[in-house]
């Protein structure tokens, strides 16, 4: 019989990841945090989206902050796009 430890995020009471990572739990967990967060200031900003949405849409920054941050430096959303094209196609040969 083994014993495993399990990290558990949850979001909102919603079990969002599990994993025995807990640099990988407190990751995701900071993510979500800068989602609210992202969410909150969008909100405040005035711009009215529905809840799933502006969920998902500051959950999608707050993982791609670093491509995003690649975007205001000027690179084009094509280039972006074609590495993350490419991040995919290199872990699928390697998977």
């Amino acid at each position: 019989m083994a014993i495993t430890t399990q990290y558990v995020v949850t979001h909102k009471g919603v079990e969002k990841l599990v994993t025995t990572d807990k640099k990988e739990a407190d990751q995701y967990d900071k993510m979500l945090d800068a989602a609210d967060n992202l969410a909150t200031y969008i909100h405040a900003k005035g711009i009215k989206l529905e809840d799933g949405v502006a969920e998902e849409l500051s959950i999608l920054l707050a993982k791609n902050k670093d491509k995003i941050a690649k975007l205001f430096k000027g690179a084009s959303a094509e280039s972006v796009l074609e590495d993350e094209s490419a991040e995919v196609v290199k872990l699928q040969a390697n998977g």
